[in-house]
Protein backbone atom coordinates (compact mmCIF):
# COMPACT_ATOMS: atom_id res chain seq x y z
CA UNK A 1 0.00 0.00 0.00
CA UNK A 2 2.74 2.47 0.93
CA UNK A 3 4.33 2.03 -2.51
CA UNK A 4 1.18 3.28 -4.29
CA UNK A 5 1.13 3.97 -7.27
CA UNK A 6 4.51 2.36 -8.01
CA UNK A 7 5.14 -1.17 -9.26
CA UNK A 8 8.27 -3.24 -8.56
CA UNK A 9 10.14 -5.18 -11.26
CA UNK A 10 10.09 -8.81 -10.13
CA UNK A 11 13.61 -9.47 -11.45
CA UNK A 12 15.57 -6.32 -10.61
CA UNK A 13 13.38 -5.05 -7.72
CA UNK A 14 13.58 -1.64 -9.41
CA UNK A 15 10.47 0.48 -8.66
CA UNK A 16 8.76 2.08 -11.61
CA UNK A 17 5.64 3.85 -12.83
CA UNK A 18 4.25 2.86 -16.23
CA UNK A 19 2.62 5.37 -18.54
CA UNK A 20 -0.81 4.82 -20.04
CA UNK A 21 -1.63 4.22 -23.71
CA UNK A 22 -0.38 5.21 -26.19
CA UNK A 23 2.87 5.30 -24.22
CA UNK A 24 2.45 2.03 -22.32
CA UNK A 25 5.95 0.86 -23.27
CA UNK A 26 7.42 3.82 -21.39
CA UNK A 27 8.21 3.58 -17.69
CA UNK A 28 9.62 6.03 -15.15
CA UNK A 29 12.05 4.02 -13.05
CA UNK A 30 14.45 4.42 -10.16
CA UNK A 31 17.89 5.67 -11.26
CA UNK A 32 20.48 2.96 -11.93
CA UNK A 33 24.22 3.09 -12.51
CA UNK A 34 23.78 0.77 -15.50
CA UNK A 35 22.27 3.72 -17.41
CA UNK A 36 25.51 5.74 -17.27
CA UNK A 37 26.75 4.96 -20.83
CA UNK A 38 23.40 5.86 -22.40
CA UNK A 39 23.26 9.09 -20.39
CA UNK A 40 26.69 10.04 -21.74
CA UNK A 41 25.49 9.50 -25.28
CA UNK A 42 22.44 11.72 -24.76
CA UNK A 43 24.20 14.55 -22.92
CA UNK A 44 26.84 14.82 -25.64
CA UNK A 45 24.12 15.32 -28.27
CA UNK A 46 23.90 19.06 -29.12
CA UNK A 47 20.13 18.69 -29.55
CA UNK A 48 19.98 17.89 -25.83
CA UNK A 49 22.83 19.64 -24.00
CA UNK A 50 22.23 23.05 -25.57
CA UNK A 51 18.98 23.33 -23.59
CA UNK A 52 20.32 22.19 -20.20
CA UNK A 53 21.63 24.51 -17.49
CA UNK A 54 24.16 22.47 -15.56
CA UNK A 55 25.70 19.39 -17.22
CA UNK A 56 29.31 19.92 -18.38
CA UNK A 57 30.39 19.42 -21.99
CA UNK A 58 31.87 17.14 -23.04
CA UNK A 59 29.94 14.87 -20.72
CA UNK A 60 32.16 12.00 -19.59
CA UNK A 61 31.32 8.62 -18.11
CA UNK A 62 32.71 9.78 -14.77
CA UNK A 63 30.21 12.67 -14.80
CA UNK A 64 27.33 10.25 -15.35
CA UNK A 65 28.50 7.88 -12.62
CA UNK A 66 28.94 10.74 -10.13
CA UNK A 67 25.51 12.20 -10.90
CA UNK A 68 23.78 8.83 -10.82
CA UNK A 69 25.43 7.96 -7.51
CA UNK A 70 24.04 11.17 -6.02
CA UNK A 71 20.49 10.91 -7.33
CA UNK A 72 20.34 7.17 -6.66
CA UNK A 73 21.24 7.79 -3.00
CA UNK A 74 18.40 10.32 -2.78
CA UNK A 75 15.93 7.96 -4.45
CA UNK A 76 17.06 5.02 -2.30
CA UNK A 77 16.53 7.09 0.86
CA UNK A 78 12.93 7.83 -0.13
CA UNK A 79 12.36 4.19 -1.05
CA UNK A 80 13.76 3.16 2.33
CA UNK A 81 11.21 5.39 4.05
CA UNK A 82 8.42 3.76 2.06
CA UNK A 83 9.66 0.27 2.90
CA UNK A 84 9.75 1.11 6.59
CA UNK A 85 6.29 2.68 6.46
CA UNK A 86 4.95 -0.36 4.61
CA UNK A 87 6.41 -2.70 7.20
CA UNK A 88 4.96 -0.71 10.09
CA UNK A 89 1.61 0.28 8.63
CA UNK A 90 0.86 -1.27 5.23
CA UNK A 91 -2.81 -0.32 5.39
CA UNK A 92 -2.37 3.03 7.11
CA UNK A 93 -2.50 6.52 5.59
CA UNK A 94 -0.05 7.03 2.75
CA UNK A 95 3.22 8.49 4.02
CA UNK A 96 4.16 11.94 2.72
CA UNK A 97 7.82 11.97 1.65
CA UNK A 98 10.35 14.57 0.56
CA UNK A 99 11.26 13.19 -2.85
CA UNK A 100 10.36 10.88 -5.69
CA UNK A 101 12.06 7.47 -5.99
CA UNK A 102 11.60 7.27 -9.78
CA UNK A 103 12.89 9.62 -12.49
CA UNK A 104 14.66 7.68 -15.29
CA UNK A 105 12.57 7.49 -18.46
CA UNK A 106 12.95 4.07 -20.13
CA UNK A 107 11.40 2.36 -23.12
CA UNK A 108 10.70 -1.36 -22.95
CA UNK A 109 12.10 -3.28 -25.92
CA UNK A 110 10.68 -6.45 -27.47
CA UNK A 111 13.36 -8.59 -25.81
CA UNK A 112 12.53 -7.27 -22.34
CA UNK A 113 15.50 -4.92 -22.11
CA UNK A 114 15.14 -1.17 -21.70
CA UNK A 115 16.50 1.82 -23.60
CA UNK A 116 17.26 4.95 -21.60
CA UNK A 117 15.31 7.91 -23.01
CA UNK A 118 15.87 10.70 -20.51
CA UNK A 119 15.24 12.06 -17.04
CA UNK A 120 12.55 13.91 -15.12
CA UNK A 121 13.74 15.00 -11.70
CA UNK A 122 11.88 16.68 -8.86
CA UNK A 123 13.82 18.86 -6.41
CA UNK A 124 13.40 21.90 -4.18
CA UNK A 125 13.55 25.15 -6.15
CA UNK A 126 16.97 26.82 -6.47
CA UNK A 127 15.73 30.29 -7.47
CA UNK A 128 17.88 30.64 -10.59
CA UNK A 129 15.79 33.66 -11.58
CA UNK A 130 16.98 35.65 -8.54
CA UNK A 131 20.04 37.59 -9.71
CA UNK A 132 21.16 38.86 -6.31
CA UNK A 133 23.27 35.98 -5.01
CA UNK A 134 22.76 36.78 -1.33
CA UNK A 135 19.00 36.93 -1.80
CA UNK A 136 19.08 33.70 -3.81
CA UNK A 137 21.03 31.94 -1.06
CA UNK A 138 18.57 33.22 1.55
CA UNK A 139 15.57 31.92 -0.38
CA UNK A 140 17.17 28.56 -1.06
CA UNK A 141 18.07 28.15 2.61
CA UNK A 142 14.57 29.13 3.67
CA UNK A 143 12.96 26.73 1.18
CA UNK A 144 15.26 23.86 2.16
CA UNK A 145 14.49 24.39 5.85
CA UNK A 146 10.77 23.74 5.42
CA UNK A 147 9.75 20.31 6.76
CA UNK A 148 8.62 17.49 4.51
CA UNK A 149 4.98 17.94 3.53
CA UNK A 150 4.94 21.71 4.10
CA UNK A 151 2.56 23.14 1.46
CA UNK A 152 4.76 26.25 1.20
CA UNK A 153 7.73 24.33 -0.24
CA UNK A 154 8.51 25.54 -3.77
CA UNK A 155 9.42 22.59 -5.98
CA UNK A 156 11.08 22.39 -9.38
CA UNK A 157 11.03 19.92 -12.25
CA UNK A 158 13.94 19.45 -14.65
CA UNK A 159 13.84 17.12 -17.63
CA UNK A 160 15.33 16.06 -20.95
CA UNK A 161 14.39 13.46 -23.56
CA UNK A 162 16.11 11.59 -26.39
CA UNK A 163 15.63 13.63 -29.61
CA UNK A 164 14.22 10.62 -31.49
CA UNK A 165 11.27 10.68 -29.09
CA UNK A 166 10.54 14.41 -29.22
CA UNK A 167 7.13 15.56 -30.40
CA UNK A 168 5.29 12.40 -29.34
CA UNK A 169 3.76 13.66 -26.10
CA UNK A 170 6.00 11.46 -23.97
CA UNK A 171 7.45 14.17 -21.72
CA UNK A 172 4.05 15.81 -21.34
CA UNK A 173 2.70 12.48 -20.09
CA UNK A 174 5.72 11.90 -17.81
CA UNK A 175 5.44 15.31 -16.11
CA UNK A 176 1.67 15.02 -15.72
CA UNK A 177 1.85 11.50 -14.34
CA UNK A 178 4.56 12.30 -11.81
CA UNK A 179 2.75 15.40 -10.58
CA UNK A 180 -0.70 13.86 -10.46
CA UNK A 181 0.17 10.47 -9.02
CA UNK A 182 3.23 11.26 -6.91
CA UNK A 183 3.86 14.96 -6.36
CA UNK A 184 0.38 15.90 -5.18
CA UNK A 185 -0.60 12.86 -3.09
CA UNK A 186 2.85 11.76 -1.86
CA UNK A 187 4.80 15.04 -1.56
CA UNK A 188 1.95 17.53 -1.00
CA UNK A 189 2.74 19.65 -4.06
CA UNK A 190 1.25 23.16 -3.95
CA UNK A 191 3.78 25.16 -5.97
CA UNK A 192 6.06 23.92 -8.74
CA UNK A 193 8.36 25.98 -10.96
CA UNK A 194 10.09 25.15 -14.21
CA UNK A 195 12.80 26.95 -16.18
CA UNK A 196 13.31 26.70 -19.93
CA UNK A 197 15.72 28.45 -22.25
CA UNK A 198 14.16 30.80 -24.78
CA UNK A 199 13.87 28.98 -28.06
CA UNK A 200 13.02 25.65 -26.46
CA UNK A 201 9.37 25.85 -27.43
CA UNK A 202 8.83 22.11 -27.00
CA UNK A 203 9.75 22.28 -23.32
CA UNK A 204 7.51 25.28 -22.76
CA UNK A 205 4.58 23.42 -24.32
CA UNK A 206 5.20 20.38 -22.07
CA UNK A 207 4.71 22.53 -19.00
CA UNK A 208 1.88 24.64 -20.41
CA UNK A 209 -0.06 21.46 -21.24
CA UNK A 210 0.29 20.51 -17.58
CA UNK A 211 -1.15 23.75 -16.27
CA UNK A 212 2.00 25.83 -15.85
CA UNK A 213 1.75 29.52 -16.68
CA UNK A 214 4.53 31.91 -17.66
CA UNK A 215 5.67 33.94 -14.66
CA UNK A 216 8.62 35.91 -16.01
CA UNK A 217 11.48 36.02 -18.50
CA UNK A 218 15.10 36.71 -17.59
CA UNK A 219 17.62 37.83 -20.19
CA UNK A 220 20.74 37.97 -18.04
CA UNK A 221 21.07 34.40 -16.76
CA UNK A 222 24.61 33.09 -17.27
CA UNK A 223 24.56 29.55 -18.66
CA UNK A 224 27.83 27.67 -19.27
CA UNK A 225 29.75 30.92 -19.19
CA UNK A 226 27.53 32.82 -21.62
CA UNK A 227 24.49 35.07 -21.09
CA UNK A 228 21.18 33.59 -22.13
CA UNK A 229 17.47 34.20 -21.67
CA UNK A 230 15.07 31.94 -19.84
CA UNK A 231 11.38 31.53 -19.26
CA UNK A 232 10.16 30.66 -15.77
CA UNK A 233 6.79 28.98 -15.43
CA UNK A 234 4.68 28.24 -12.35
CA UNK A 235 2.07 25.67 -11.41
CA UNK A 236 -0.08 26.39 -8.36
CA UNK A 237 -2.51 24.05 -6.61
CA UNK A 238 -5.67 26.03 -6.00
CA UNK A 239 -7.66 25.85 -2.79
CA UNK A 240 -10.28 23.58 -4.37
CA UNK A 241 -7.63 20.98 -5.18
CA UNK A 242 -6.68 21.48 -8.79
CA UNK A 243 -4.38 23.59 -10.90
CA UNK A 244 -5.58 26.40 -13.20
CA UNK A 245 -5.46 23.80 -15.98
CA UNK A 246 -5.79 20.02 -16.09
CA UNK A 247 -2.67 17.91 -15.70
CA UNK A 248 -1.89 15.90 -18.83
Amino acid sequence: MQFTPLSIDKHTRRPYLRLSAPHQRIIIAAPSLQDAPQICELLNDPRVYRWLLSPPFPYLLEHAVSWLTEVKAEADAVWGELEQANAESPDGPLKVVGGCPVRSILEENEDGTYTYLGDCGIFRNRYEDVMDMEERARRVQENNAKPVGDPDIVWSIGDYLKPSHHGKGIMTAVVGRLMREWGIPRMNFHCVRAATMNGNTGSVRVFEKNGFVLRRECVDVVTKGEPSSHRFLDWILLSHGRSPHRLA
